[in-house]
């Protein structure tokens, strides 16, 4: 996003001495505060009288936007506490989700989603934060808005998808997760341009394997015209993609074996497989595959390396930030495949980064910093470096943000217990209420049955004393007819 997604604090006011001897920042503006992520300095600016809606003079975007952009998400909770405008939209139409859509930032969006963002609100090109995401290759950001259930289909003012974008950008990890969320790859725009057409003419050969292999037919795909007349031959030649045209001229098209179908579909995880850390390189630093992308078992690039004991490749997984506490299907992190596979130097590798787990186990103590001290978990903030906030920072941050739980839980408590006071009644009451009700229906149901099972029983038993007197006073009957001999008989 030029001018955008390398802006930050203007000059004077960011931080150039060394983070463990640095002097506290005055910041001059509601933005820079939010930009630099200080929730401190940010409550005094406004405690002094800045609009929390303020636009800034560059960029237009309000301190919300800002918070949304740079990943300084206790800023944003602050904000959306205190009443900021979720729904405020940039000069290009862009509200805060767009924002996180567009720089990934996991955390902020699923605060923005909790808080009621309109994941469905279009910029000046009908661009959701859906396409947002697709086009910028932040595939964990797209996962968390398909799961609250937002239409992936959804179309912009040209009727681009997000597979469309998906594929004009070669972004292969979001492209293989709207399929796999059920996104057509024979969906036309407004100019009859398929997803491949779009691949072939940008020279994504990754995600035109791709979308070759999930083509209906092969002979449809190469075939397949758009409004003017082009198919993907004529737009790779059009557009000088070498490498498309290689692969089209190349062999005879054949059905593809399970190998080669998982080359198209996951390649950054057949050069984990074989250790080709180049190749893992270029398709993770271009975009290409997301570094945590999962394959149809649920495992990751880590896992496919952790087995077969590729140390380089762990290496450089490890300090690109990728998830060692991701599981497969089978429920394995990478350090169980390695142990599977017997790779003790990989096993030694990946379970020092899991030192915290035995605190996890302890009770939380907020006054104990080593419990805040873990950081990089998936989808939060704390494992970027846009803020540019020491170790100690970040640990503050997590030690405020656990206190305010604490002390929300405790006047939570308190206003419950006022609420009870004055005779109102809690949805859990009336949950229990419902269930108490509920369980008495139901008891007074069985001993109505019962009782009408009792009744029943007694009617039968009266029938039963008739019928067997009228037995005995019909073989009295016959006794005296028959006399001694049916009484010998």
């Amino acid at each position: 996003m030029p001018g955008v997604a390398n802006s930050g604090p203007s000059t004077s006011s960011r931080e150039t001495a060394n983070p463990c001897t640095r002097k506290k920042v005055h910041f001059g503006s509601i933005h820079d505060a939010v930009r630099a992520g200080d929730v401190k300095q940010l409550s005094e600016i406004v405690e002094r009288g800045a609009n929390i809606n303020e636009v800034d003079i560059l960029h237009k975007f309000s301190p919300l936007h800002w918070a949304a952009h740079s990943g300084s998400l206790e800023c944003l909770h602050w904000l959306l506490w205190h009443g900021a405008d979720i729904t405020q939209v940039t000069t290009r139409g862009w509200t805060a989700a767009h924002l996180a859509a567009i720089r990934g930032q996991d955390a902020c969006m699923q605060a923005l989603m909790i808080n009621g963002a309109n994941l469905t609100a279009q910029d000046d090109r009908g661009c959701t934060p859906l396409h947002l995401a697709a086009t910028h290759g932040h595939s964990f950001t797209l996962q968390i808005m398909l799961r609250s259930g937002v239409d992936p289909s959804v179309t912009d003012k040209r009727e681009w998808r997000p597979v469309h974008y998906a594929a004009f950008h070669g972004r292969l990890g979001c492209l293989q997760l709207l399929v796999k969320w059920g996104c057509s790859v024979e969906d036309v725009d407004c100019n009859g341009n398929l997803p491949v057409h779009l691949s072939a003419m940008e020279g994504h050969l990754h995600c035109f394997k791709f979308l070759f292999s999930r083509m209906s037919s092969a002979t449809q795909a190469l075939k397949a015209f758009n409004d003017n007349g082009e198919n993907v031959l004529d737009l790779a030649q059009r557009f000088l993609k070498q490498n498309i045209l290689q692969f089209i001229q190349g062999a005879e098209y054949k059905e593809n074996e399970p190998e080669d179908q998982e080359t198209l579909a996951f390649p950054g995880h057949v050069a984990a497989f074989k250790g080709d850390l180049e190749m893992l390189k270029k398709l993770v630093e271009n975009g290409v595959i997301n570094i945590n992308e999962r394959a149809d078992n649920g495992s990751t690039p880590m896992h496919k390396a952790a087995g077969q004991g590729h140390i380089e490749c762990l290496q450089w997984l490890i300090k690109m930030g990728a998830d060692s506490n991701i599981t497969n299907k089978a429920g394995e992190k990478p350090s169980d495949v390695a142990k599977r596979f017997a790779h003790l130097a990989a096993v030694k590798l990946l379970e020092g980064l899991q030192k915290y787990d035995i605190d996890d186990e302890n009770e939380i103590d907020e006054n104990d910093m080593k419990f805040f001290i873990r950081h990089g978990v998936e989808g939060s903030t704390d494992a970027k470096d846009d803020l540019g906030l020491s170790e100690s920072d970040k640990t503050d941050a997590r030690m405020r943000a656990y206190k305010k739980i604490v002390e929300l839980r405790h006047l939570l408590g308190i206003a419950e217990s006022n609420y009870k006071h004055l005779g109102g009644i809690t949805e859990e009451d009336q949950k229990q209420k419902k269930e108490r009700f509920e369980s008495e229906k139901t008891i007074k149901e069985l001993q109505s049955q019962l009782e009408y099972e009792r009744l029943r029983r007694e009617k039968l038993e009266c029938q039963l004393d008739e019928y067997r007197a009228e037995v005995d006073q019909l073989r009295e009957t016959l006794e005296r007819i028959h006399g001694p001999n049916f009484t010998a008989m």
